[in-house]
């Protein structure tokens, strides 16, 4: 047992022990506001204060940060040790030299998120706006390094100590926004889409669409059977995230009420874990997401409790608290579209805490590091420039012991038209990740 001594322990402090003491190093704690019954304590150790104690324990130097309530526009001060960003550096020349917890609750809370910032054309919260782009630190899981700053400390203090071993796991995510790119669609939409075809003067499409719609060729965005195999070849579950929104302009899967699309769920669910893509209109029509998620529960006849937002569009804390109010228990849409990395600095499943109502919530936030269209549409890259940046991305997160997410769409892997040669990428990505996983582990663990 490891005793936390804060003169005044609040919610976030409670918090952010936690998730680096409980959640990511696996190790019992107590937080105590007793400083009698600190001292007296001959046990593990850490002192959350201004000032040194007379006593051994590890000294993590407090600033203040975690005593405040509410949000109010600053950045921290930074310092690097090495290639490692150190937020809330402490000039007492002693303990851990900065605020770890204060540093690691400013990036999961996502604190900055909350103050007035600039959006993308989808009123979606930009990767170059994060202090983390900013201070170049956006490609490392930083929460992570901090927790294992406090193991080390922790350990040479009290060597008596062990910690669980942190391994690395891989889980696979897919969004199926076009379930297929001509099958389950109704007579207008494929009129419609054969004229505007023409209008095109693309015939090649025009054949494929007869083609696929006569049986003699399988759909393009059918990359199911491929995606199980991989599967069926590892033995690691993925997660599939199915828009089921009405039709609208960011919204085009075919009709969530098609015997094409609920065959598809169901054959899915049999192999992963399932989990709503609330659609792009549901964020700004409320009733939408539970509509929705009563839509896909339907289907499969079973709660739902995985979500990750359609295009990406998270607002905190509005997205979260409504997914708290449909009982998800778990969100992926943790990431930035533009930019590959870790948007709140960690790679491991947290429980996300509300600075509005100032309290931890059972919402678990599942992170991801990469997606497809991220290094194709955002950055201009083609799959052997993007393998070096993934490669990478694996390596920072089996460093620290974390999760590897990534978040690929069906018809990415299709390896047609200017998906041209991604399949062959995620292979390579695929296999280096699933060689470094570890089978014991379920990622979902934390819900």
């Amino acid at each position: 047992m490891i005793l936390v001594y804060c003169p005044k322990p609040t919610n976030r402090i409670q918090y952010v022990c936690d998730l680096l003491l409980g959640n990511i190093l696996g190790a019992d704690w107590e937080i105590t506001g007793d400083e009698k019954a600190f001292l007296e304590n001959n046990g593990p150790k850490i002192n959350y204060t201004r000032n040194k104690l007379q006593t051994k324990s590890v000294h993590v130097p407090a600033c203040g940060f975690l005593q405040e309530r509410g949000v109010h526009y600053f950045q921290p001060e930074i310092e690097w040790d090495h290639n490692l960003p150190l937020l809330f550096p402490s000039s007492a020349g002693h303990g851990t030299g900065f605020d770890l917890f204060a540093a690691a609750f400013f990036m999961v809370s996502r604190y900055e998120e909350y103050l007035p910032h600039k959006t993308d054309i989808f009123g979606r919260f930009e990767a170059t706006e994060s202090f983390a782009f900013k201070n170049n630190f956006l490609q490392k899981p930083v929460v992570n390094h901090y927790a294992l700053i406090l193991e080390k400390s922790l350990l040479d203090t009290f060597p008596e100590l062990v910690f669980p071993e942190k391994t690395f796991t891989f889980l696979p995510t897919y969004d199926i926004d076009v379930a297929y790119a001509y099958k389950g669609r109704g007579l207008i939409r494929n009129l419609l889409g054969i004229f505007r075809s023409i209008g095109q003067r693309d015939l090649r499409s025009i054949a494929e669409r007869f083609q696929v719609l006569l049986k003699r060729r399988k759909d393009p965005f059918d990359t199911y059977d491929y995606q199980v195999s991989l599967y069926k070849q590892s033995g690691i579950k993925s997660c599939y995230f199915f828009l089921l929104g009405d039709y609208g302009h960011y919204d085009k899967n075919i009709a969530y009420y098609s015997k094409t699309l609920t065959s598809l769920i169901k054959m899915i669910g049999d192999y992963a874990y399932v989990g709503i893509h609330p659609s792009y209109n549901s964020n700004s029509d409320d009733a939408l997401t539970g509509i929705e998620i009563k839509r896909l529960s339907g289907t499969l006849n079973q709660e739902v409790k995985l979500s990750r937002q359609h295009y990406l569009k998270l607002h905190i804390p509005k997205t979260y608290q409504k997914l708290l109010e449909e009982n998800v228990l778990n969100d992926f849409t943790m990431g930035f579209a533009s930019q590959p990395g870790f948007r709140a600095g960690i790679c491991t499943p947290f429980k996300f805490y509300d600075l509005q109502s100032e309290k931890s919530t059972p919402l678990i936030i599942v992170p991801f590091a990469v997606m497809d269209g991220t290094f194709r549409q955002y950055l201009g890259l083609n799959p052997e420039q993007s393998f070096p940046i993934i490669k990478k991305m694996i390596e920072s997160v089996a460093e620290v012991g974390g999760t590897f997410v990534s978040l690929w769409h069906n018809d990415s892997l299709c390896d047609c038209g200017h998906w041209k040669g991604w399949k062959e990428l995620y292979e390579r990505m695929y296999k280096i990740a699933a060689e470094k996983h570890d089978k014991n582990y379920d990622p979902l663990y934390y819900a």
